[in-house]
């Protein structure tokens, strides 16, 4: 008996003696505790942002944000994954590296679709951030200086391409509404062709300023309709072979004169009686003169707004109705010609005549240079001047210009294009901030 309780207590002095410094015989089966490396992260969070919130396919995306830990665990050099998810699947875009604060940023390839970006480092995953993508439009016409005509004998085709390929997507040939600016309403309807190009050939019925533009509808990987570039024309009916009337200019800019002509057949010496309204006006006198031998006549007239001719002769015989459109003048500067990425320039000038909360478009040139698209939107002032601060991210050259769309008094005018130089930011100054304000996409 004795012999066994000896030998039990052997074999407990052993166990002890195989046991860790400091443990004791009822802790023997746990492991101490690891150390973890310096530079390890844990307890971390990861913010993500990505502008700019809405881009036209074929933009670039700025993605940034922060890893944040608790404790003394290390935020810089550490690997931050960049996510993009869309309606096929998640890829990676890439790998940034934070830096001092754990900022981190990252410039993700041109986008094209609807997209959510989010980032993953040290075990923590951020949230997504959506970016909407409208499709890329552009329209094209005759030169906005052609005469267009009413009628079937005036029919005027129109074509573009859409970008990326949607085979079968709809597309809204719109016109601004003769009573205000930013209203437009449906005139015709195409689609898209499989290359990516679409044609619509439209007969004009109503003469006057014609503002253009093309809507295509959201495609399945788009949320965002497409609106092209605006084309503007006047629109004027065919002329009476008996008494014709033709501009020396169309359109003219505010502040300029121009010559309206023509010939009353057989009306040599005949008194010639010059007619003009503007938009929703009736017809006035607005001159007198005689023809000459040969039946010919002219006035000089300096219009401050689109106005609508005519004229009368003797025997009640009547000209068609001419369209003498009446062009904005515009000034245009920007701030500068080189912006780090996130950061602002202001674009600034006059509208003359000026209107007090007239829209003033500011427009980003296509990723593909075939057209341009408006990116943000400011008014004009009680002093006719205008002012847009707009954030600008990516990198490399930019192309801008600003753009008065045109209104029933009005036509539109666009600025000689400005060429800026984005250079890279560092992460930590890089911000969200609100979506540019963009015009209305009208009814359709």
């Amino acid at each position: 008996m004795r012999s066994t309780k000896l030998t039990v207590i052997a074999a407990a002095a052993a166990t002890l003696a195989l046991a860790p410094t400091g443990a004791s015989a009822a802790g023997a089966h746990k492991r101490p505790k690891e150390r973890k490396p310096a530079n390890a992260v844990g307890h971390c969070r990861l913010s993500v942002f990505a502008e700019p919130h809405q881009i036209t396919a074929g933009e670039t995306v700025q993605v940034f944000g922060r890893l944040a830990c608790l404790g003394s665990a290390a935020t810089i050099a550490q690997p931050v994954t960049v996510y993009e998810r869309t309606a096929g699947g998640s890829q990676v875009l890439g790998t940034a590296t934070t830096g001092a604060g754990g900022y981190y940023s990252l410039l993700a390839p041109p986008v094209n679709a609807d997209s959510r970006f989010y980032v993953s480092a040290a075990g923590a995953r951020s949230a997504e951030r959506i970016v909407k993508v409208a499709p890329q439009v552009t329209l094209k016409g005759p030169p906005e200086n052609t005469q267009l005509f009413t009628g079937a004998r005036g029919a005027v085709l129109f074509s573009g391409t859409v970008t990326p390929t949607d085979a079968g997507a709809q597309v809204i040939l719109q016109r601004e509404a003769a009573t205000s600016s930013e209203e437009w309403h449906v005139i015709q309807r195409g689609r898209v062709s499989s290359n990516g190009e679409y044609a619509i050939t439209h007969r004009f019925v109503v003469p006057g300023a014609a503002n253009l533009r093309v809507i295509v509808r959201a495609q399945p990987r788009l949320s965002t309709r497409g609106i092209s570039n605006t084309l503007f024309y006047d629109i004027s009916q065919r002329e009476n072979s008996k008494l014709t009337i033709n501009t020396s200019a169309d359109p003219i800019s505010y502040g300029q004169t121009v010559t309206l002509s023509g010939t009353v057949a057989q009306g040599a010496n005949q008194p010639v009686t010059l007619l003009a309204r503007g938009r929703g006006a009736s017809f006035a006198p607005a001159g007198t003169t005689t023809a000459n031998s040969k039946g010919e006549y002219t006035f000089v007239q300096m219009p401050a707004q689109s106005t609508f001719y005519r004229v009368t002769a003797a025997a009640g015989t009547s000209s068609t109705v001419l369209f003498e459109g009446v062009k904005y003048v515009l000034t245009a500067g920007v701030s500068g010609s080189s912006v780090q990425s996130g950061q602002a320039l202001v674009f600034s000038g006059t509208v003359t005549p000026g209107q007090e909360g007239h829209p003033v478009y500011l427009e980003r040139q296509n990723a593909a240079g075939n057209g341009y698209h408006v990116v943000d939107v400011g008014t004009v002032a009680k002093d006719s001047t205008y002012s847009i601060s707009h954030h600008i991210y990516g990198s490399g050259k930019e192309t801008f210009r600003v753009t008065v769309p045109g209104d029933p008094a009005d036509m539109d005018v666009s600025s000689s294009p400005f060429t800026i130089e984005v250079t890279p930011s560092a992460a930590s100054a890089l911000k969200p901030v609100p979506p540019s304000q963009l015009p209305a996409e009208g009814q359709v």
